[in-house]
């Protein structure tokens, strides 16, 4: 950091290259050597000076007019918004000089984010140009109106070439070891001198862009090169096209200056090339060296100058060798900071700063269009510095855009910026509105026809700014259309421009009719002076953020838009197939892929087989030309692997969005596309990189999700199919493209949209196993380990999909053989088989077990289970009279498998808090099928096998293990189902002990015990029916039968005390059905209101009260409780003992109950019947004597 004076200029130069030698001492020139005698090194080369004949102080070259190029290009990271001004030293100095020169300045502004690249614009040597060629002869003839005079070339006076030759030969004494003079001939130093003069004559305006890189040029690629290329192609930041060299090379775009610096001049900040000779050694590290005639002082122009140099380069002191007619008088040093202060060169460095920093305001305030030459021009001997649009101006004249030599490297370079900001991770979304604005400027300055691989690339890139994979698009989005990029602007606000900033203080309008071209102008370069004149509020660059759309189709379109474009550009410029070598007829070409033998599942699986023949070695390359004629390792082909692979994951995004809007026939259209491109690529492809192959198997495990989702929704097919077959004109014409480079068949089978789910099932499962095979090769192996668990559990899945569809096939057809009573066929035995077989559940659970997934494993296991109560209920012997048989052994067999499978499925699952809904539903399953087993063997036993002893044995066991797991404390929705299965399990457990009590003869403890059982199964039955809400009929039913039992076991009785009792309890029990009716007749109530009202709804039948069950049940009711009623008046009349009054109340009621129930009327209502019941019983439950009579007995 310099400060100097107290004028406190700030000023830091940051060496960013330099090819000089390290600094070495000057030589000190003795006292009258004569400058005018060459040294025996003059003109050769020197690290120290750089090329022969080359100065910086006094140059014979032409400066190149793309010198900022050449440096934009080396430090591209440095382009957009860190460096303000990229230019030559010369240039810089040029403009700072403007109010003090009365010299014209004619300079090319190009502007690439916020950042100014200028050049020196020779009008002079363009219109030389112009001359022989033809081009911009519009602008010779607005610059001759301009100045208004007939264009003359300016020719340099002999004494101008003079001085730089004396300036020359001194400078390679001064790096001379001994300082002496040593002549040459006198024939040499004439052709030098005449070699100088040519060489500042000879044009040095490089050639027009005309054509891009021929097939020559490319085949001199490095081999290394071209062989990585489509690999490097697939991880995110490697993914951009190779980087051309179209138009560096070509057109002298090189950085030639000997050292590069980033100068920073108060808030400026400049690149800057430099060519200055410095020395250093001893005790002066680092000076600089000027020649100075004695007889002519330093003028203000010669010391800004001298020190502009000097900071540039921060060389803090300056040597002054002084000389009269080229014989040296003396040395002197002077400071950098005492430069301002020479006698006769006196100036501000403040004002210095203040012109720097007008001029940089009025520049970035005006060339505001990237892409633009503007030309800021100011004649000789003029106050006044205009600014011009020649590319506007270059439009109206209708001359072609690439007459302007500046088109090509312009493009290069926004090319260039834009492709560094987006290797730039960590900035590059916040960038993505600037990276957009640079690539359509470089699209829009370029020809289509000349520079095909720019605008192929650029539109590539384009694409490329949308990240379909990217997961946290939301978050990002957030800032982004938050204005993340306020360095960028869009095409509509381009046109805004030139209507805006009225406010500034450039007059534009109110100049004579020669100026109405300009964009701005600087009335007067003294304007420069004025500290912070041209300080403009304009907007330099309009806020523009990126278009980030959150509809995933709409973002997905925008890159296939871009791939287009690509890829048309890409086929415009591959060779038609006229001009392509003929194919030896005698080497047989060889196929992609194998023609189809055979049709179905079994094609499919070939045809995708096929793609594993492709994993291969990365760098492996084609040998002969594509179906297009395109020639492998060229860029064509480079950019067509990456166009492929970047459209097939556009369609797969735009697939996956349409499966989770169920628009299935749509994401099969895509995903079908998307496998089409694949085939492209692999089509031109010689191998086919791991990241490839990963991507591969999404798509194809995509593709089998849709056909899965497509054969569970079969009912809606033909919206499916009118999805399907629509297609956008950007897709016909992509698919086009892809045509030229392929068949694109290979997954023809697997995206049709078929009209059998079971072939749709087996498609899937092919495209599951396609990925599987992938994922477990030897290429990803170890990379792919994420991806193949997700494989597995679909391959699970879709295998039991299966299972289940051809396990329901069966149960149809068990259903249908039921109506004619048949024996089980062998078409339901292959349905079994396919069900179970090695392809479908036992396969499935061997996937999901690789998995460790434990849950799917239980629910599979429960699927199996089902297949075997199938198996078990299409095995049901009938009679030739067409009735049920005995239960089987065969029935017995697979029921027990199942119960093994559901048994497997909870040691699977552990237990039930690692997964309770699963869990529950196969503890339910379970309890069913041991229930279920125990009702056939209690129903259909089969004595003709088995003792009666031994099969309640059976069914007392299974009925206990069905009722171990009813879960009766969880509460969840199954629970009044477990209860209703209880109650269910003790009344027939009950009923089964009755039957032994009443059929056995004999051994009076096991009839005992008989007995107690039945009571026990009973009161619990009852009690799990009345905590039920929807279960009367049951409660009745098993009521009754407890009330026909203690019936029985009065018959036996002897005692009429024990009798009594005994008929007391039967009443007793009798009275709960007061309940059970009570339920009936609400739910008859409720039927009754919803036939008034009209609200009767057929299909919910499971809560329709079945009235034809309550009469059967009433009409045994109604026989039993007169009986009960009648033998209890009778055994309480009959009585020998004195009757108390409380009996004797009883009788009454007993009598009046029997009276009223033998007068009702059979043909009433059943809902009065049931209320007359409810009443009946009402009465009686005053207390019934029953103790007295316990007493008695």
């Amino acid at each position: 950091m310099i400060c100097l004076g107290n004028n406190e200029v700030k000023s830091r130069a940051v060496v960013k290259y330099s090819a000089a030698p390290p600094s070495s001492s000057y030589a000190l020139l003795q006292e009258k050597t004569d400058l005018k005698l060459p040294p025996a090194n003059w003109l050769r080369e020197n690290p120290q000076l750089g090329t022969a004949g080359t100065t910086v102080l006094g140059s014979s070259r032409k400066s190149n007019p793309f010198s900022s190029f050449g440096m934009a290009y080396d430090f591209i990271d440095c382009i957009g918004d860190d460096v303000d001004v990229v230019s030559d030293s010369e240039n810089i100095k040029k403009l700072l000089k403007i109010p003090y020169s009365k010299s014209h300045v004619s300079m090319a502004v190009h502007r690439v984010g916020s950042t100014l690249l200028l050049d020196e614009l020779d009008i002079q040597e363009l219109f030389m140009r112009s001359s022989q060629t033809g081009d911009w002869t519009w602008l010779k003839e607005f610059y001759q109106r301009l100045i208004d005079q007939k264009w003359q070339r300016k020719k340099k006076s002999k004494e101008h070439w003079n001085e730089k030759a004396i300036l020359s030969k001194f400078l390679y004494y001064s790096i001379n070891s001994d300082g002496t003079a040593v002549p040459v001939p006198s024939d040499t130093e004439q052709a030098a001198e005449e070699g100088c003069g040519t060489a500042a004559e000879g044009p040095s305006w490089p050639a027009t862009f005309s054509s891009s890189t021929t097939e020559s040029e490319e085949s001199a690629i490095p081999k290394e090169a071209e062989s990585s290329c489509h690999v490097s192609s697939v991880p995110k930041e490697q993914n951009l096209p190779t980087l051309f060299n179209e138009g560096e090379n070509s057109q002298d775009l090189r950085n030639d200056f000997v050292r590069n610096i980033l100068w920073t001049f108060e808030d400026i900040h400049m690149l800057v090339g430099s060519n200055m000779p410095i020395f250093g050694g001893g005790r002066y590290p680092a000076v600089s060296l000027r020649l100075r005639d004695n007889n002519k002082p330093i003028n203000v122009l010669t010391g800004i100058d001298y020190w502009l140099d000097n900071l540039m380069c921060n060389v803090p002191e300056l040597v002054m060798c002084f000389h009269v007619n080229g014989i040296v008088q003396k040395y002197e040093m002077i400071k950098t900071e005492d430069i301002p202060d020479l006698e006769n060169s006196t100036f501000s460095t403040r004002v210095v700063k203040d012109i720097a920093q007008n001029i940089l305001s009025f520049l970035k305030s005006n060339c505001t269009k990237e892409g633009h030459t503007y030309w800021l021009f100011k004649a000789s001997g003029s106050d006044i510095v205009k600014l011009y649009d020649l590319t506007t101006l270059c439009e109206e004249a209708a001359e072609e855009k690439c007459q302007n030599p500046f088109t090509l490297p312009v493009a290069v370079l926004l090319y260039k910026v834009a492709s560094n900001m987006i290797l730039k991770k960590s900035q590059n979304r916040k960038n993505y509105g600037t990276i957009r604005t640079l690539l359509l400027n470089c699209i829009k300055l370029l020809d289509e026809e000349r520079h095909p691989q720019i605008i192929a690339s650029a539109h590539y890139m384009l694409a490329e700014l949308f990240q379909l994979d990217d997961v946290s698009e939301d978050e990002d989005g957030e800032s982004l259309r938050g204005g993340g990029s306020e360095d960028s602007y869009s095409d509509e606000e381009e046109e805004e421009e030139e209507e805006e900033d009225e406010s500034c203080s450039y007059s534009t309008s109110s100049e004579p009719q020669d100026d109405s071209k300009a964009v701005a102008i600087i009335k007067s370069v003294r304007e420069l002076s004025v500290p912070e004149k041209y300080k403009s509020t304009h907007q330099i660059r309009p806020n523009y953020a990126f278009p980030v759309s959150q509809d995933k189709e709409e973002k997905c379109r925008l890159v296939l838009s871009y791939v287009l474009k690509s890829l048309k550009s890409v086929d415009s410029s591959i060779k038609k197939e006229s001009d392509l070598p003929a194919a030896d007829p005698s080497t047989p070409i060889p196929l992609k892929y194998e023609e189809r033998s055979q049709n179905g599942a079994r094609d499919v699986e070939q045809e995708i087989a096929l793609l594993l023949d492709r994993v291969g070695p990365c760098n492996e390359e084609l040998k002969v030309p594509t179906r297009s004629g395109m020639l492998p390792g060229t860029w064509q082909h480079r950019m067509k692997l990456q166009l492929f692979l970047k459209a097939s994951k556009a369609y797969y995004v735009l697939s996956d969005a349409a499966t989770n809007l169920l628009k299935y026939g749509r994401a099969l259209r895509y995903i079908k596309l998307a496998l089409q491109c694949h085939d492209a690529y692999c089509s031109i492809s010689g191998g086919l990189h791991p990241q490839v192959l990963l991507f591969h198997c999404q798509c194809l495990s995509l593709c089998g999700d849709v056909q899965l989702m497509l054969a569970q929704n079969a009912s809606n097919r033909a919206a499916y199919l009118e999805e399907y077959n629509y297609q956008t004109k950007d897709d016909q014409e992509i698919l086009h493209c892809l045509h030229r480079e392929s068949s694109c068949q290979a997954f023809s089978m697997a995206t049709d949209l078929a009209s059998d789910p079971e072939y749709q099932l087996i498609i899937s499962s092919k495209c599951y196993e396609a990925a599987h095979d992938l994922l477990t090769s030897g290429v990803l192996k170890d990379q792919g380990q994420e991806q193949l668990g997700q494989v597995l559990k679909r391959l699970g899945n879709i295998r039991n999909e299966i299972g289940v569809f051809y396990m329901n096939q069966a149960a149809a057809m068990q259903a249908e053989k039921q109506e004619v009573h048949r024996s089980v066929c062998m078409a339901e035995q292959e349905l079994w088989k396919k069900s179970f077989s090695f392809s479908c559940f036992e396969k499935g659970m061997q996937d999901f077990n690789a998995i460790s997934d434990s849950v799917n494993t239980a629910l599979l296991l429960c699927n199996i289970g089902r297949l075997m109560r199938i198996c078990a209920q299409a095995h049901c012997v009938t009679t030739s009279e067409h009735s049920r048989g005995e239960f089987s052994p065969e029935e017995a067999l697979y029921y027990n498998k199942a119960i093994d499978y559901y048994q497997r499925a909870l040691k699977s699952l552990g237990c039930r808090e690692s997964h309770s809904a699963v869990w529950d539903s196969v503890n339910w399953e379970l309890s069913t099928t041991y229930f279920t087993l125990a009702t056939l063997l209690q129903d259909y036993a089969p004595l003709s096998r088995k003792a009666q002893e031994q099969i309640e044995r059976e069914v007392t066991e299974t009925m206990m293990k069905s009722l171990r797991y009813c879960d009766l404390q969880t509460e969840s929705a199954r629970q009044p189902l477990y209860q209703y299965r209880a109650a269910t399990i003790h009344h027939r457990l009950a009923s089964m002990y009755h039957s032994c009590y009443r059929n056995q003869v004999g051994d009076e403890s096991v009839r005992k015990q008989h007995r107690a059982l039945a009571e026990q199964h009973y009161s619990k039955a009852v009690r799990l029916f009345i905590s039920l809400s929807d279960a009367p009929c049951e409660m009745l039913r098993t009521l009754l039968e407890r009330v026909a039992f203690a019936e029985f076991t009065m018959a036996g009785q002897n005692s009429s005390a024990v009798k009594l009792k005994t008929l007391t309890g039967a009443l007793e029990i009798m009275c709960e059905t007061r309940h059970a009716f009570k339920l009936i007749h609400k739910d008859l109530l409720e039927q009754q209101e919803k036939v008034y009202t009209k609200t009767y709804n057929n299909n919910n039948n499971n809560n329709i009260l079945n009235t034809e069950e309550v009469v059967k049940l009433i009409g045994v009711f109604e026989p039993s409780f007169s009986f009960l009623l009648l033998q209890l008046i009778k055994l309480s009349t009959a009585s020998k003992r004195k009757v108390s009054g409380k009996e004797e109340e009883q009788v009454k009621i007993y009598k009046n109950v029997y009276s009223r129930l033998l007068r009702a009327e059979k043909s009433i209502p059943l809902i009065q019947r049931v209320f007359l019941f409810m009443e009946l019983l009402d009465q009686l439950k005053t207390p019934t004597g029953s103790d007295e009579a316990r007493s008695s007995s």
